[in-house]
Order: structure tokens, then C-alpha cells, then sequence
């Protein structure tokens, strides 16, 4: 999606109608964004003073090129799966979800932290890489995985439910973020959590262009006016920024 400067109010628009929004980022080993269809119709106006741009349109229906870009043996040496997920200090029997879970890369990691008794809903709006997501589950043996086909403006998660949801490389394609966060704040715990991992603004030698890039000031403002505060920032991932979010008191 177009990026924005850290600090800068943001265009306001709703939801756009494509099902492929919300879905796990494309990391741009060679990948650009692709156009709306001439088709969509024009986004309107909220009110919202940190409403998001418009997110990032991909076709995720070919489940085979994206597990070929998400599950390449490569991406373990910066993203750094085992390391990331143990400095969320999950711990068994805990509800997680793995919001935009794509291809299920981070799945067995998650798996491993929560279980024998915990739940990992593995959430994405493209039926194909759900199917997927089965599959693996079950071939992987990751019994606390739990598939969930997600609508575009809701994850299908179940209420009060959760004490951490995983963005990682998807909250840039998340549109009318202010509406979408404060719904998913519904499903979390009193004490949950929502820890965004996305990719810094600044050249990289991977990830997506520049455009595509939301400065970490911008969406720990953007989660502000949606009422959460930042409670954690562990500087880990060499790429790409961890942000840890809780709910401001009701």
C-alpha cells in the first residue's frame, strides 16, 4: 500500500472490495504491487483522522509461488521465527492468532510455544492458502493449529478470546485500520496483546518498495487512536520493526 510519512494524517477511505487484502505481505523478492481493477469502486471519505490508505492488492491464489517466496529456507536468517516468537513470551495453553498466516510459515513455531492446550488460529481471506494451512497442520502434526477463512473487515475470531494476535508483513494491507483494529480489539483479552512486525522505511536489501513501507511512528499512531499503547519494542529482526501493543483501559 502507499506509504506515508511517520507523522503525517493519512487519506481516509473504506474497505476496498477485493477478498486478497488481508493477507500475509508480499516479502518482494522481485514482487511490485499490482493496480486495482478499473472495476473497484472509489474509495469515500471517513471521518477518522488516521484512517489508512488503501492496502496493497495481490493474487494469492497460487498457493505454490507464494510458498515458494514465504517459506524459503532464506527468510529463517532475518526474520528469525524462533527468536521472535520466544520474545512474545507466549506460553502453553494460551490462544494466539496468525493474522495474514499466508503459506503458515510462523505455524509450528507458534504451535510449539502454546502447546499441548493452546489454540493458533492461522487467519487469511484467500480459500486457497486456508486449504493449505490444513494441510500442513496436518501434515506437521501441529494439533493447536487451528485454520480460520477470514472475511476482508473481519478475522472470524471469537470474542474476549485471545491473549496475543500476530501482523506480521500484513498491517500495510489492512484497509480502514482504525474500524478493522478497533473490532479486533473485541477478540483480545483484558491482559492480550497485538504485536505488529512490518518492514522499516528505509532501503533494505529485501522487502517491498519504499511505497509499500509504513514508518514505525505511523502505525504506533495509527494504534493509539485505535486505543492501544505500546508496552514492548524488542530490537531483534534486522529488517523489519516489532511493535507490542496492549488496550488502554475502558
Amino acid at each position: 500500500m502507499p506509504g506515508a510519512p511517520g507523522h503525517g494524517t493519512l487519506a481516509t477511505v473504506t474497505l476496498a472490495s477485493s477478498r486478497r487484502v488481508l493477507v500475509a505481505a508480499c516479502l518482494a523478492f522481485g514482487c511490485a504491487a499490482t493496480t486495482a481493477r478499473s472495476g473497484d469502486p472509489a474509495p469515500s471519505a471517513t471521518t477518522a483522522p488516521f484512517a489508512a490508505t488503501p492496502g496493497s492488492v495481490h493474487d494469492f491464489a497460487d498457493v505454490e509461488q507464494w510458498r515458494r517466496v514465504f517459506d524459503d529456507p532464506a527468510r529463517d536468517a532475518w526474520q528469525k521465527p524462533q527468536e521472535l516468537v520466544a520474545a512474545l513470551g507466549l506460553r502453553p495453553g494460551m490462544w494466539v492468532a496468525d493474522l495474514g498466516a499466508g503459506t503458515g510459515y510462523f505455524s509450528r513455531w507458534l504451535d510449539a510455544a502454546v502447546r499441548p492446550h493452546g489454540v493458533v488460529f492461522a487467519v487469511d481471506t484467500e480459500p486457497n492458502l486456508v486449504a493449505h494451512l490444513r494441510a500442513r497442520a496436518e501434515q506437521e502434526k501441529t494439533a493447536c493449529v487451528v485454520p480460520v477463512l477470514a472475511s476482508f473487515d473481519d478475522p472470524r475470531l471469537p470474542p474476549r478470546a485471545l491473549d496475543l494476535v500476530l501482523i506480521v508483513d500484513t498491517y500495510h494491507h489492512i484497509n480502514d485500520r482504525l474500524t478493522y483494529l478497533r473490532r479486533l480489539g473485541t477478540t483480545l483479552k483484558p491482559s492480550g496483546r497485538i504485536a505488529v512486525v512490518d518492514w522499516q522505511k528505509r532501503p533494505l536489501p529485501i522487502g517491498p518498495p519504499a511505497e509499500h513501507k509504513l514508518a514505525r511512528e505511523q502505525v504506533v499512531d495509527e494504534m493509539a487512536a485505535a486505543g492501544y499503547r505500546l508496552v514492548d519494542e524488542p530490537k531483534i529482526l534486522p529488517h523489519q520493526y516489532v511493535l507490542v501493543f496492549g488496550r488502554n483501559a475502558d
